[in-house]
């Protein structure tokens, strides 16, 4: 008998399925996944290659001016109270400024909306599409998030290929094809993640009008903008707003190396008013009023962040990828059973190719990745299929290490001649 009477014989409540669902294609989820088949046993650091976050690694500490803005906006006693749900107005107004030195127009604060990281941006514009019978049309590969969101959000997901052989280009053909009557918008990340491709200007020109003529809006995932180190320099896709209506996802998490400070904003581009009539900026504030904010003291810093950051601290920053990057790609090449299409020139990853014939006792990229994790602790993600998911956003001498125990790996595996 339980405590306080006769027995239950069914429970009412039960725990909703859609949440285990999507949480196990994200990246968390499949890195969580991995970490599980860590070897307890093994005496060798844990080579994290899977996600975006190198802020344990001394190579990416932050600027010190941000970690003294934040002490400084926390001592004023000016942040100790709730903010408005939009975000406070200094932190908007230089969000905007700081958006706006890209663009050939000006942002007003009203066109920002400050949310927690770059994560509830996201969020909170798949909610506002997600309309009954609506679908999104998201790159493939892209970010697991979107998806996982969207079928939380019963947004249908269809999928448009980024093209290796053309350094990652959008199959805009593709992106026509999917697209009906009920299609809201498609997704474009730039910098690339995890292809580590940067858009040129002529492309994403396209990929704007493009939307322009089947009249969906363009969500720009650009929490990688300017960490860029190859030939092609950032290019903002709300430089296009007035050919289509643009919405911008963002923080300072990746630019900054403050993942886990967990401010971001979400910014419409919209001369044309396409988005005010459509009810779209209405329906971002009222999923804000059911939401929460991000801490208040956070955004009380964010001026001083944006404005003042000394410049060489990002020269740095990218240096440190750049350096990443080249290690990445040219270590990758002494790996038979693994081929890169094109050096990564942006963003903090790469996406390569597995080559699973040549190696033995494997039943598929998920499978390589669990087994790596528990012979070398070295963690990657899976990508496609038979395609790897790897960031060099580490310190190079443990990137090397990392890439070094991968070898080793598929070489003990690799099948007999």
């Amino acid at each position: 008998m339980e405590n306080g009477g006769s027995p239950v014989k069914n429970w009412r409540f039960i725990g909703n399925e859609k949440l285990t669902q999507a949480s196990a294609i994200t990246v968390r989820g499949v890195l969580n996944m991995l970490m599980e088949n860590l070897n307890p046993d093994e005496a060798r650091p844990v080579i994290p290659l899977g996600h975006g976050d190198p802020s344990a690694f001394p190579s990416f500490r932050t600027t010190p001016l941000a970690e003294d803005a934040i002490c400084s906006a926390l001592r004023s006693a000016k942040f100790n109270g709730y903010s408005s749900t939009v975000g406070i107005p200094p932190a908007r107004r230089a969000v905007a400024e700081h958006l706006s030195k890209d663009l050939p127009y000006k942002l007003s604060p009203d066109d920002v909306f400050l949310t927690i990281g770059c994560t509830q941006a996201l969020e909170a514009i798949v909610t506002v599409l997600a309309r009954p019978g609506t679908n999104i049309l998201l790159p493939r590969p892209g970010f697991p998030y979107y998806e996982a969101r969207a079928g939380f959000s019963d947004l249908e997901v269809r999928h448009f290929d980024l093209l290796p052989e053309n350094n990652w280009e959008v199959d805009l053909a593709a992106v026509e094809a999917l697209s009906d009557e009920n299609t809201a918008a498609m997704v474009v990340i730039n910098p690339g993640n995890p292809c580590g491709n940067v858009f040129k200007y002529d492309h994403l020109k396209k990929v704007a009008e493009t939307a322009r003529k089947l009249g969906i809006l363009v969500i720009a995932d650009e929490v990688y903008d300017h960490l860029t180190f190859g030939e092609s320099p950032f290019v903002p896709m709300g430089v296009f707003g007035s050919i289509v209506p643009i919405i911008t996802v963002g923080s300072i998490s990746k630019r900054w190396i403050v993942p886990g400070w967990r401010l971001g904003w979400l910014v419409t581009h919209d001369p044309n008013g396409i988005l005010m009539k459509q009810g779209i900026v209405d329906s971002i504030k009222g999923f804000l009023n059911i939401t929460s904010d991000p801490a208040t003291f956070m955004q009380g810093a964010v001026p001083e962040i944006l404005e003042n950051t000394p410049a060489d601290f990002f020269t740095k920053i990218v240096n440190t990828l750049k350096e990443s990057a080249e290690i990445c790609y040219d270590r990758i090449k002494e790996i038979p059973c693994i081929t890169c299409p094109s050096k990564p020139e942006g963003s903090m990853f790469v996406m390569v190719k597995l080559n699973l014939s040549l190696l033995e006792c494997f039943k598929d990229d998920t499978d390589f990745c669990c087994k790596l994790a528990k012979e070398e602790s070295v963690i990657v993600l899976p990508g496609l299929k038979n395609w790897l998911r790897i960031t060099f956003a580490i310190e190079p001498s443990s990137l090397d290490d990392g890439l070094s125990r991968m070898k080793a790996f598929c070489g003990r595996h690799a099948k007999k001649q």
